[in-house]
């Protein structure tokens, strides 16, 4: 039987257990003959034994309401995920239960956010939520296995809009 979660604003509050929200918004310093805002220090990067690397990703559009029964985790570093493009995206997250995911939760960006996952935490596939899904992710670069999937028993599914 399929379970149903809304989807929420994606909130700095909200989402701190699972990582961080990477905006231009609070805090600055002005830089560049002050003309840039420099928002300093926004994510909690985490590469362990490995090194910090940039890749490309083009991810096709998915739509609401989203089915979904595959999550995955990097127990080995942080996953930062910056939209190249103004169009928002899905994020699903999930607390872990004894090394496997609990209930997930969901949070729909806003223009300009970006997200960036703390090491370990359970997550949804890229889902962006318009063409063309272009992103940059900094994630770890390194050796060994650094990704753990785990399928629920039965779908989910992600409705529009909730509050947050």
């Amino acid at each position: 039987m399929r379970q149903t979660i809304s989807a929420n604003p994606l909130t700095p509050a909200a989402f701190a257990p699972f990582g961080d929200v990477l905006d231009a918004t609070g805090d600055f310093r002005l830089i560049n003959e002050g003309l840039c805002r420099r928002h300093h220090d926004r994510a909690r990067l985490d590469f362990g034994a490995g090194r910090a690397g940039i890749s490309v990703f083009r991810a096709e559009p998915r739509a609401l309401p989203y089915d979904f029964d595959l999550v995955e985790r990097h127990p080995e570093g942080s996953q930062a995920f910056l939209p190249m493009t103004e169009y928002p995206f899905l994020v699903i997250v999930a607390h872990d239960e004894g090394g496997r995911p609990g209930r997930p939760q969901a949070f729909l960006t806003a223009p300009g956010q970006g997200i960036n996952l703390h090491r370990g935490t359970w997550h949804g596939v890229l889902a962006p939520l318009a063409a063309p899904g272009l992103f940059a992710v900094i994630d770890r670069i390194g050796d060994g296995p650094n990704l753990d999937e785990y399928r629920y028993a039965a779908p989910w599914r992600v409705t529009g809009q909730g509050t947050a």
